[in-house]
């Protein structure tokens, strides 16, 4: 090894998984979630109808998926520092942009591409990354961490731009979160990778030399099991999540319930963050995976029976439990599975899938409620399928690389 190849202090990993949780909360304005904060005075105030929004936020999402392929490639060869500040400074001026912005859907629709091609797709695959490649065998230990911060930092995120299109409008709100990736940018620069992008020691760097190429885990069953568990999963949550207040009325439950069910399944998702996070020490990946599909499963299976309070709880339970050991997982996986050489390139792969599903999810949920009046027929038919997913999990084996 030469000297710029020498392994870096164990704390830069660390760093890296801060930094990182920076990154993708920089993503916030190019996500769902994010755009949903501005989305109601910003319509009133373009004069757009919300089925011309609607149209206008799927394609946007489904042609913005399509960077997740070539920018992996990019971090691959060309690095993760310079390239994720650059993007993220980019994500800055298109969010200011469209903070100034005057009517005209057409201007709508490119300035949404934009922050779902940088946000949503090329940032959430650098954030990823850039933890993947700090970490070994460990990995799974420090996604736990990453996403127990990421859900701190979102939900303190929600509140304070929530308060501010409340107080200032949305106007200002937006042009304050450009300002706040101007100081993403600067903590992106903070990314430590060395020559060979990992700060991990020089035995696991022998063995990611070994990695495999995206072509290679694409004829693996480990990739689409995890990448087709982690999508339906996205399919489910984001109809859910874009109906859920809707969802639970459904079965007779108000709006304060709603509030505090949020509140619950995101508590009990940090938990299983952390479990998740500590048992892939102990346990495979595949097996672990199966039990939160098969969680899943059961919870969406039993909402359209909830009657009481208490049911409830234990349906928010299994619901957050399930998806938080899924999302540590999917953050996890593919460095274990496949190596760090080619990292970049199969976590992009892995996120164009769950962002095109994620981008279906609602609508599938609001043409079962259009054509039956019901949202629970969809959730009949998904069931059966995370649960066969679930038994996937439990008969795949990673690739011989991963130990």
């Amino acid at each position: 090894m030469t000297s710029t190849d020498q392994p870096r202090p164990r704390w830069t990993g660390w760093l890296n998984v801060v930094v990182g949780a920076v990154i993708m909360l920089a993503t916030l304005p190019g996500r769902t979630q994010g755009l949903g904060l501005i989305t109601e005075p910003m319509l009133a105030d373009l004069r757009i109808d919300r089925v011309g929004y609607a149209h206008i936020n799927l394609w946007a999402t489904l042609l913005g998926a399509a960077i997740c392929l070539p920018i992996g490639r990019v971090f691959d060869r060309v690095g993760l520092r310079f390239t994720t500040a650059a993007l993220t400074a980019l994500l800055a001026v298109v969010v200011w942009a469209m903070s100034q912005m005057g009517g005209g859907w057409l201007w709508l629709f490119v300035l949404v591409l934009a922050t779902r091609t940088l946000g949503q797709s090329a940032l959430s695959v650098a954030s990823i990354t850039i933890v993947g490649k700090s970490f070994g065998r460990n990995v799974g230990v420090a996604m736990g961490v990453y996403s127990f911060l990421l859900s701190v930092m979102f939900a303190a995120a929600f509140v304070a731009v929530g308060t501010s299109v409340r107080v200032n409008g949305w106007r200002s709100a937006w042009a304050q979160v450009a300002g706040g990736l101007i100081a993403a940018t600067v903590i992106a620069l903070l990314i430590s990778e060395s020559r060979r992008g990992t700060n991990v020691d020089e035995a696991t760097q022998e063995a990611d030399a070994g990695g495999l190429s995206l072509g290679a885990a694409l004829r693996t069953p480990a990739f689409w099991v995890f990448g087709g568990a982690t999508s339906l999963f996205g399919l489910v949550s984001s109809g859910l999540g874009l109906f859920n207040q809707a969802v639970l009325a459904e079965r007779g439950f108000d709006q304060q319930t709603y509030v505090r069910f949020l509140a619950g399944t995101s508590i009990i998702a940090l938990a299983g963050q952390l479990g998740s996070g500590w048992l892939t020490l102990r346990w495979s990946m595949p097996r672990l995976l199966g039990i939160a599909m098969l969680l899943y499963a059961l919870a969406i299976a039993t909402l359209p029976l909830l009657k009481t309070q208490a049911q409830l709880w234990v349906f928010a339970a299994l619901f957050g439990l399930a998806g938080g050991m899924i999302t540590v997982l999917f953050f996890a996986v593919w460095r274990q599975a496949f190596g760090a050489r080619h990292l970049g390139r199969i976590q992009g792969a892995a996120q164009m899938l769950t962002v095109l599903a994620s981008a279906i999810g609602p609508l599938i949920f609001a043409q079962s409620a259009a054509r039956t009046g019901s949202y629970f027929p969809v959730l009949w038919v998904l069931a059966p399928c995370v649960l066969l997913v679930g038994i996937a999990a439990f008969r795949v084996t990673l690739p011989p690389r991963a130990g």
